[in-house]
């Protein structure tokens, strides 16, 4: 699997070169910039493109925007955007146009080696993964803010938040001891209660559920 590294932090980005080398990918272009991995990815064409949000010259979010504009000029290339902080307004702006083949995790999960390289694959196979705490901290402000959200059930709210960063029913039936058509009964409680449309593959279910938590 053909990948593009992006990370201003020498220390960083050469760990995480051997860690995707160890893995089994093929790292083909390294950069430290947002103009480098825009020229990389037009040159190499990769599977899957991993960067940091924050980039020179101004470490704000160079990073985030070259994904975006990378998603529409290669749409079949995959996008993994790392960060060091939660921010709910990345994962929206990464989520709002996409169709599959994003993710969005912290770097602290990088140490989880095994974890961060299946989260890297299920992105490149066209789905979805988000970091569980960014996907908390949007669980959480929509418990305040949104009377839906607080009306579910706590293994409900439970439930969303698997849902959320993208596994599947029979995931989130391991993850919480249950049956898998116990799931089925409350992913199907939590797309009425909150007036969700029915996904038809687990990208779309994501992005229901994300839209909703971003608007609420």
């Amino acid at each position: 699997m053909r990948v593009i590294l992006a990370e201003d932090e020498v220390l960083l980005r050469r760990g995480l070169q051997l860690v995707l080398e160890d893995g089994g990918f093929e790292v083909v272009a390294v950069t430290s910039d947002a103009t480098g991995l825009e020229e990389a990815v037009d040159r190499h064409r990769p599977e899957l493109v991993i960067t940091d949000i924050r980039m020179p010259p101004t470490h704000t979010d160079e990073g985030l925007r070259a994904a975006l504009r990378i998603r529409e000029k290669h749409t079949d290339v995959a996008v993994v955007v790392l960060s060091q902080h939660v921010q709910r307004r990345y994962a929206h702006e990464l989520l709002a146009s996409s169709h599959g083949k994003v993710g969005y995790l912290l770097k602290q999960r990088i140490a989880d080696v095994d974890t961060f390289l299946a989260g890297l694959r299920q992105v490149v196979a066209g789905g979805t993964a988000l970091d569980p705490d960014v996907v908390a901290v949007m669980v959480a402000r929509a418990k305040l803010s949104d009377s839906a959200v607080r009306a579910l059930t706590p293994r409900q709210q439970q439930v969303l938040a698997l849902m959320a960063q993208g596994h599947s029913n029979s995931r989130i039936a391991t993850e919480l001891f249950l049956s898998e058509k116990a799931v089925v009964q409350h992913t199907s409680r939590i797309y009425d209660a909150l007036g969700l449309p029915l996904g038809s593959d687990s990208h779309r279910r994501v992005l229901a559920v994300m839209r909703y938590l971003s608007e609420s």
